[in-house]
């Protein structure tokens, strides 16, 4: 599966590990940053990776802040584009299962870390399946496709 990661300089030594983590499960791997020495706000992350998913080049998008709030705005700002905040195992797990997430939030703040790799490894080992929430993730599609171009993310 491809992947896109980001962070901000709160979630940098998280997103170190969940990358080991993804790519020894042979995930191939698009850190679209923080780097090292790196102090980007995190909207200018979160967009990166919620456009490489909207654009397909991800299958999956990660993003790494104090709380995932913030990236989970930026990144649902972006059509196409259904982010969690994953902060439990419950919440992990219905990302996926009910809401057919596609960009999964965490707050290095939150969460520890041994938490979060486990969460991190829930969360990619779900498969959304045609099911009762079927009918209300369509809706949710209804309404962002009744969005007009300017209220969404620039996509040229």
């Amino acid at each position: 599966m491809k992947i896109a990661i980001g962070c901000d300089k709160l979630g940098l030594e998280f997103k170190k590990e969940f990358i080991k983590k993804l790519e020894s499960g042979c995930h191939f791997i698009y850190d679209m940053g923080v780097m090292d020495g790196e102090d980007l706000d995190y909207p200018v992350i979160g967009a990166k990776v919620a456009e490489a998913v909207a654009y397909g080049r991800a299958d999956r998008g990660i993003l790494i802040c104090g709380t995932g709030i913030g990236m989970c705005i930026t990144a649902n700002k972006t059509r196409g584009v259904y982010a969690a905040v994953c902060h439990d195992l419950y919440s992990t797990q219905r990302s996926i299962l009910s809401n057919n997430a596609n960009v999964m939030c965490i707050g290095a703040l939150v969460v520890g870390k041994a938490t979060a790799l486990e969460l991190l490894d829930v969360w990619m080992s779900l498969t959304f399946k045609d099911g009762p929430s079927t009918p209300k993730i369509n809706k949710i599609k209804e309404i962002e496709s009744h969005l007009k171009p300017e209220q969404m993310a620039d996509f040229k």
